[in-house]
């Protein structure tokens, strides 16, 4: 299927690593000029040479997605050396700290919001002008299951739960801009170096118990199943699809390993 995506441009926070970059990767594969923000320079720089290889502009601009201002300048830098942008992916994301009410300490749950649907309205804001400048666009935000289905870490719970109305509510916001706004909610993704390679190495019979009990095909997801469903979204082909929230979790039950104490 032919996406329309060559010669189209997108941005994308958190572009230097995993969900991020392999984004990147899909958008680039099929013809998209790609802007990377994130924090570590040495990290956009080897996304970048990794992305060469599809032979479209690449641009990088390092930003701390917590700073309104840095992530604004970033996107101003991203779209000057691009000509402009066509789309938008909201991928940063995490915890800050503990995460659960009665572990975190004073700040952390805002700070946690902040990180994940704040980033994302900021996002939104700053690329706007941008967007409307190009005729409309998509954006699309990287939430996921937890913010659908109650488990640990309950500042990131909430703040994906966010994302995901924030998403709905930007679509009917943004609708006569011809801008189009949807979330993708991944399940648990497995990726050398990621936060669930991370937990089996430190827990590996919670994982284990984890892997046999919650995911009907006996595996956690690949980088690519996220991806090519948010490249699709961003699309002309999604032509109408805004507002809506794409599970992409191979019907995972249990949206983690971690149990509440």
């Amino acid at each position: 299927m032919e996406l329309g995506l060559r010669g189209q441009r997108a941005l994308i926070t958190g572009g230097s690593r995993g969900i991020g970059l392999a984004i990147a990767g899909s958008l680039a594969a099929e013809g998209a000029a790609v802007g990377l923000v994130a924090r570590d320079e040495a990290g956009l720089a080897g996304a970048a040479a990794q992305l060469a290889a599809h032979q479209v502009p690449v641009a990088t601009a390092t930003a701390d997605v917590l700073d309104p201002a840095a992530l604004r300048q970033a996107v101003d830098v991203i779209a000057g050396q691009l000509g402009g942008l066509d789309h938008l992916v909201a991928n940063a994301g995490g915890t800050v700290g503990a995460g659960n009410l009665t572990s975190a300490g004073p700040g952390e749950f805002t700070a946690t919001f902040a990180l994940n649907a704040g980033h994302a309205a900021e996002l939104i804001q700053a690329g706007l002008p941008h967007l409307r400048a190009a005729g409309g666009g998509a954006v699309v935000i990287i939430s996921s299951i937890t913010g659908l289905r109650p488990a640990p870490r309950t500042a990131y719970a909430a703040a994906k739960a966010a994302e995901i109305q924030l998403a709905a509510t930007a679509a009917q916001e943004l609708a006569p801009d011809n801008i189009r706004v949807n979330a993708v909610s991944p399940g648990s993704i497995m990726f050398p170096g990621g936060g669930w390679d991370q937990f089996r190495q430190a827990n590996p019979a919670d994982f284990a118990t984890f892997l046999d009990t919650q995911f009907p095909f006996g595996r956690l997801g690949q980088l690519s199943e996220v991806a090519d469903v948010v490249t699709f979204l961003l699309s002309a082909r999604a032509s109408w699809v805004t507002g809506s929230n794409i599970v992409v979790d191979g019907g995972q039950r249990y949206p983690s390993a971690r149990r509440f104490s």
